[in-house]
């Protein structure tokens, strides 16, 4: 083998070590700001948990999720895809123990209904998604427990809530990129008797943003990405696993119907603020990481100019 040949093995093998034993463990809090309420009201501070993707044993990530009580958020909202195994539930419920008494809401994620499996890492180039054929997880568990001391589940759902004196109305919907949306079940123009109406979806897929955004939402908060899971530096995601575009892979953007693809500097008045969350796990069956580091976010939402 040929100098060359030898030195570009090497620089593979070691970015591969990284990737699965260095960087999916170097968990990190983003920090995020969107002008979305009313003048005059008090800046509140959300939470985002996503694709946490949990094992046994995975006793690190447990704690670290805990320890961000210390930020003593408003709320939380939990962006689905919790699980990856059948005995995930109770670890899970631990560490979002610390956060089940304050306001809440949350909608799953795919792999919250069935448990991952192994796949060709090249398919997620194809856009193409396979249909769950694996054994069920432990949803009714899960939301149980989620819910136990008031968390709202906006699975295909409404809600309201008043956080800090801030008036919410919440919209909902079921995974989509399994097709579980249901937004028909709960279409309908933004209510104007509240401050915000925010929409949760797992994946952000187009016809659910789409949809929100025409009905008056004003922030949208999302997961599944990964934030492209395996990134280029200096270049970003190469796919986000449903048909978002690769520049709004993960953190703050804004969205309108037809901003596919289009720079926010192009966004309308009445576009809404999105966050996508890189999330904090991987599937077991390719747990790696490079240029994209697990996290969770705190989202400081504050009045509009």
């Amino acid at each position: 083998m040929s100098t060359t040949a030898l030195s570009l093995f090497g620089a593979a093998a070691g970015g591969l070590a990284y990737a699965s034993l260095i960087e999916r463990h170097a968990f990190v809090l983003r920090e995020r700001h969107a002008p979305v309420l009313p003048r005059g009201a008090r800046p509140l501070r959300i939470l985002q948990v996503s694709d946490i993707h949990l094992m046994p044993g995975q006793r690190r990530k447990v704690a670290w999720i805990k320890e961000l009580a210390r930020l003593r958020p408003d709320m939380v909202v939990n962006t689905g895809d919790n699980l990856s195994h059948p005995e995930s539930v109770t670890p899970l419920l631990e560490a979002m123990a610390p956060f089940l008494d304050l306001p809440g809401v949350f909608v799953l994620g795919s792999n919250d209904y069935f448990a991952p499996r192994p796949k060709n890492p090249f398919v997620y180039l194809t856009k193409k998604v396979t249909p769950p054929d694996t054994p069920r997880l432990p949803t009714g568990q899960l939301v149980a427990g989620l819910a136990s001391q008031g968390w709202l589940d906006l699975s295909n759902a409404r809600g309201y809530l008043s956080v800090a004196g801030i008036d919410l109305e919440l919209v909902g919907v079921d995974d989509p990129h399994i097709r579980r949306d249901r937004y028909d079940d709960v279409a309908g123009p933004a209510d104007p008797g509240v401050d915000l109406t925010v929409g949760v979806v797992h994946a952000p897929y187009q016809r659910v943003l789409d949809a929100m955004t025409r009905d008056g939402a004003g922030m949208i908060i999302a997961g599944h990405t990964h934030g492209g899971q395996v990134a280029l530096p200096w270049y970003g995601a190469l796919v986000t696993n449903c048909d978002l575009d690769q520049r709004r892979a993960k953190g703050m953007s804004r969205w309108w119907p037809g901003a596919d693809g289009a720079p926010d500097a192009m966004a309308p008045s009445d576009a809404a603020w999105m966050h996508v969350s890189a999330g904090l796990g991987t599937s077991p069956y390719a747990p790696v990481r490079f240029a994209c580091r697990p996290e969770a976010t705190l989202l400081t939402l504050t009045p509009r100019d």
